[in-house]
């Protein structure tokens, strides 16, 4: 099977190297370093420069492929999924757009492409969870916790993105939608801080974002749900003194002789504040939390940088859930027509106890508990 993955970012690479174990791989991304990168730790994945917001050249790019992964920043993921469907190709997607993507449902079944979405950490393996336990309980609540964090704890932010910087500035924009009494509600991002205990970590502190997705729209029977992100504590204040101060307005304001967006001007900054060193220790931590009147069902994921590999832990977690879904629609174990975000897949027991497995053959645990009320 010949697979194309588009972008080559922190876990773009870390999916392209996990495939290649297996498949015959084609990187493609804009940025040459990132591609350099492929080629040194792999001699069997091609690498390809290429524009990938140039999506009337999909059809010379991937045409002659099986199946093709979509790993590419969020703003750009939606039109880059909406041309793969387009072309025909079966296609794992982990670019987290803010748009809809059950809108790309038809045109899935008319050109009969498999495409699954949303297919990382979070969304991605929360889904998997809710989506297997709806089809046992009757479910009251779901709650997901979930950060990636650096171990070195560096003021003033204490943080490193271990993915694209600009799509966490987003989460930390784009208001967030809940679910409360059975009725969807959207409250700030940053909003309804917690703190929460970890015994890997110590306390964390927890906040609403935009992290349901297409729960919203796939469970609505479910009263209750939300997603909070996790970070250390401090970090949400110095944000919203940013969002408060305007350094996150997308209006431009003229200093001196020129005009510029806040916006830019703070992503070009925090890019380098928080861009994740080589080799730099970080881990991903989460809980999944399901209640139903009798009882509770907790998932729960500590994950560190792997220094045998070189690979982070938000890549690992993320990027090898994506090639667990590439590996079900590869061994023809899930091969439905249309876009399905991972909750429709993970009600299938033998789907999600193949995800499970082949995260564990790669250190990825996650550790189930089942707490009687």
């Amino acid at each position: 099977m010949t697979i194309a993955v588009l972008g080559a970012g922190m876990v773009g690479r870390a999916i392209a190297l996990d495939l290649a174990n297996d498949y015959l791989v084609t990187s493609f991304d804009i940025n040459a370093a990132n591609l350099a990168v492929l080629n040194k730790r792999s001699e069997t994945i091609k690498t390809v420069v290429a524009d990938l917001t140039q999506t009337s050249e999909y059809l010379n790019w991937v045409s002659s492929f099986d199946l093709v992964v979509t790993a590419v920043p969020g703003f750009m993921g939606y039109k880059t999924l909406e041309a793969v469907i387009d072309i025909g190709k079966n296609v794992v997607d982990i670019s987290f757009f803010p748009e809809d993507a059950l809108q790309l449902n038809m045109l899935a079944k008319e050109k009969g492409v498999t495409a699954i979405t949303d297919c990382g950490v979070a969304p991605g393996m929360s889904n998997f969870i809710l989506g297997r336990y709806n089809s046992e309980m009757k479910i009251n609540s779901f709650a997901c916790y979930v950060g990636g964090l650096p171990k070195e704890r560096k003021p003033p932010f204490q943080y490193k993105a271990p993915f694209s910087p600009i799509d966490v500035i987003q989460e930390y924009i784009r208001p967030a939608r809940l679910v409360e009494n059975g009725t969807i509600v959207t409250k700030p991002a940053l909003s309804d801080r917690e703190y929460i205990s970890f015994k890997e970590i110590g306390e964390l502190e927890a906040f609403n974002t935009d992290g349901l997705r297409s729960l919203i729209y796939t469970m609505k029977h479910i009263p209750e749900m939300k997603e909070k992100t996790l970070r250390y504590p401090g970090h949400v204040d110095l944000i919203i003194a940013l969002k408060q101060t305007g350094f996150f307005d997308t209006n431009p304001i003229r200093v001196k002789e020129s005009e510029m967006i806040p916006l830019d001007f703070t992503s070009k900054l925090l890019v380098n504040e928080w861009k994740l060193e080589p080799e730099e220790e970080e881990f991903t931590v989460m809980k999944v939390i399901l209640k139903s009147d009798d009882k509770t069902v907790e998932y729960s994921l500590y994950d560190e940088y792997d220094p045998q590999t070189k690979t982070s832990s938000m890549a690992r977690t993320t990027g090898y859930t994506c090639t667990a879904a590439v590996n079900l629609i590869a061994k023809d174990l899930f091969n439905e027509k249309g876009v399905f975000p991972p909750e429709l897949i993970g009600k299938d027991k033998t789907c999600f106890d193949f995800i499970l497995e082949y995260l564990k053959e790669r250190k990825v645990i996650w550790k189930p508990q089942i707490h009687a009320l």
